[in-house]
């Protein structure tokens, strides 16, 4: 079985002020079977979700989970959490049968469980109700037997986890937790074979400090130290207690938790590892809980912030070692764009507006060569827009480099925005901008811009020269170009055309940046005659792709940013955000757009 539906009402940042109504959650959310990777901006609501399971379920390690009061949402007096498992096995099954509901009819009938948790708090007197977990398909539910809730535990590893403080010998280390969970030791009693193993060594020890060998023959030489030390203590206790009483030494290991608290886990050969070292043991060990041999229960593990103490190698090893797993189930949070760019997108669930969207194709207007493409391009820079409260697509490197110094100028500051501008390196904007098209509402509300040239081009070869085109013919193709861009907005997505040829072309005829263009092409291009006719000049250069692009989009940065450095009566460079005649306007729209400005 596994974790197929949560729903929320109420709870932490899903919810309203309105009457709880069982018809529409604030979160109605799918998990797929397998690998579920929860992404976002800071607080987005994934450790909500990871915290209503968890408080739901019991856990492995036997943490406790109570219900606070900023578990509410603000103003609300009620609360729901609401579990779904498919997929049961008849093994399974049977360990439910008062609580299951059914889908189909006759021998296709199918069974599934439903866990509800429903609380309440009186806002007058802050005093939370009493509640509890039960199951059922009726509004209510009934109460749940221990031993039920004992096939519904889970793992869970928490973030910022101190591996090295849970790997070490204690008592009631979690490692001995974990062990006593585990076929090898559970139910297991004074017969194990480890308890009759630490008899013999403290029979040994006993030896040892009365001066003998495991035959009973006395020791020699230095091996009598141990006797020597055993009389001292015992002459003081003589003094201090009674005259029959003697000390023992032993390793107190009289059962089998004394024993497994003893126990040290570590990496053969490895001496004194680091975090990222124990934070991978200690996950090892935890999904020990996952593989249980006949175990009829719930194969479920929570992970939060999978990437803690690990360098990018490894985070991207583990991930890709986990969705190779078979037969259980991995809900995990992270804010790793390594770990999201080696991930399948379909086991992505992009978490952001108080709503939770998963990236697979039942839910997507990604098609099957979206997903394809996306698996082979979408990597760790291109992954940050996972993260972003905002996001800009851009063809290349000039659009990249300048685009941050023109908001800047305009008095955004995409950093702190959260806007990540992704370059995709060419035109193929339609694989990207998908990820956020949703076949049904909700639709996600990340703003989306799609900066992109016209591609139309004012200049043509004629013969060995390059003429200039019929401006009313350049017109109607550009604004041909621009409508069909247009027609690709849909839900979040914009597009934003250039109205000239391309983003150079557009600082050319830009009224605030056209002089700087033309100061850094010469500068660049210093063998190019530009004084003669300069539009031909760059027209000719684009057309042979020539152009040193990136280089000029760097220089003209660098200029914005030294002039926004000084102080505001020194500045020689005015880019006005209301004309809308400048050519350059279009930028400016997508960036107030993602910006949300």
């Amino acid at each position: 079985m596994y974790l197929s539906n949560l729903k929320l009402w109420n709870f932490r940042k899903f919810g309203t002020n309105s009457p709880v109504d069982l018809e529409k959650p604030n979160l109605d959310l799918n998990f797929t079977t397998g690998i579920n990777v929860l992404i976002g901006e800071n607080d987005s609501g994934k450790s909500a979700i990871i915290d209503s399971i968890k408080l739901t379920l019991k856990t492995h390690s036997y943490e406790w989970f109570r219900l606070d009061w900023d578990d509410f949402y603000d103003g609300s007096d009620r609360l729901r959490i609401e579990l779904r498992f498919d997929n049961l096995s008849d093994e399974e099954a049977k360990n439910f049968t008062e609580w299951l509901g059914w889908i189909g009819k006759g021998d296709e009938a199918k069974p599934f469980l439903r866990l509800i948790y429903d609380a309440s708090r009186n806002l007058d007197d802050k005093y939370i109700y009493p509640s509890e977990v039960r199951a059922g398909v009726d509004e209510s539910g009934y109460q749940l037997t221990a031993e039920a809730r004992e096939y519904l535990k889970t793992t869970y590893l928490k973030p910022l986890r101190d591996a090295k403080s849970e790997l070490i010998p204690r008592k009631n280390s979690r490692l001995t937790q974990i062990l006593q969970g585990h076929d090898a030791f559970k139910g297991k009693g004074e017969d194990h074979r480890l308890v009759s193993l630490f008899r013999d060594f403290n029979e040994e020890v006993k030896n040892y400090f009365i001066g003998k060998n495991k035959e009973g023959e006395d020791l020699e030489g230095e091996d009598l130290k141990g006797c020597e030390l055993k009389k001292e203590i015992d002459r003081f206790i003589e003094a201090f207690y009674e005259a029959n009483k003697e000390s023992n030494f032993g390793v107190l290991g009289n059962n089998l938790k004394n024993i497994l608290e003893k126990l040290e886990l570590s990496i053969k050969d490895e001496l004194n590892p680091g975090l990222g070292t124990l934070n991978r043991l200690f996950m090892a060990s935890e999904l020990l809980h996952l593989q249980k041999k006949n175990w009829s229960g719930l194969r479920l593990g929570l992970i939060e912030e999978l990437e803690a103490h690990l360098h990018p190698q490894a985070q991207m090893q583990i991930i890709e070692a986990l969705q190779n797993e078979e037969n259980i189930q991995l809900i995990l949070t992270t804010h790793s764009p390594n770990l999201a760019s080696k991930l399948k997108l379909e086991n992505l669930i992009i978490c952001n507006d108080n709503n939770a969207f998963p990236m697979g194709a039942a839910y997507t207007k990604l098609e099957s060569d979206n997903y394809k493409f996306l698996e082979k391009f979408l990597d760790t820079t291109k992954a940050n827009l996972f993260f972003a409260k905002g996001v800009i697509l851009v063809e290349g490197w000039a659009e990249e480099i300048l685009i941050p110094s023109i908001a800047k100028a305009i008095g955004i500051n995409l950093t702190e925005k959260g806007i990540s501008i992704v370059n995709i390196g060419n035109t193929g904007f339609d694989h990207y901008s998908k990820i956020y098209l949703r076949k049904e509402e909700p639709y996600m509300k990340i703003p989306v811009a799609v900066i992109t040239d016209s591609d139309i081009r004012d200049y043509e070869k004629d013969g060995d020269d390059f003429v200039k085109r019929d401006d009313t013919t350049v017109q109607v193709e550009t604004q041909g170009a621009i409508d069909a861009n247009n027609a690709k907005s849909e839900q979040s997505i914009k597009y934003y055309t250039a109205k000239n040829w391309t983003l150079e072309y557009s600082l050319f005829k830009s009224t605030s940046l056209t002089s700087i263009l033309q100061s850094v092409c010469k500068t660049i291009h210093s063998g190019t005659d530009w004084d003669t006719d300069f539009e031909k000049a760059l027209a000719t250069k684009l057309i042979n792709k020539v152009l040193k692009k990136t280089e000029i989009a760097y220089q003209i940065a660098n200029k914005l940013d030294e002039d926004l450095s000084k102080p505001a009566e020194d500045r020689t460079i005015n880019i006005d955000s209301e004309d809308e005649k400048d050519s350059i306007f279009y930028l400016i729209q997508a960036i107030r757009y993602a910006a949300r400005n």
